[in-house]
């Protein structure tokens, strides 16, 4: 399949670890001495419509791409620390208070 760097802007990211929607793609990352894309890049999400700034850019590496579909992209991203802690702190506090 063919894809043109501007037709990525329609796709939409998946995580499928976690099955989290990312976002849409907005830039790439090319290396010019080989021409390859190495990576997609989605801006970060504004905070508090913007005023507070911006969440951080996702950088996705070319390696963690699994699949690139017609409308999505499917990628293979592990949680970052953190949201592995809130998630399991938020488990922990589950099971204490739904006893």
């Amino acid at each position: 399949m063919l894809c043109r760097i501007t037709n990525l802007h329609d796709k939409e990211v998946i995580n499928v670890c976690d099955g989290s929607r990312l976002g849409c793609v907005d830039d790439v990352e090319v290396d010019t001495c080989c021409a390859q894309l190495t990576a997609l890049v989605l801006y970060g999400r504004p905070k508090l419509l913007g005023l507070l700034g911006h969440e951080d850019d996702i950088v996705i590496p070319w390696r963690e791409i699994e699949i690139i579909g017609d409308e999505t992209i499917l990628v293979s991203r592990p949680a970052p620390p953190e949201e592995k802690y809130k998630k399991h702190r938020r488990d922990l506090l589950r099971g204490v208070f739904s006893r």
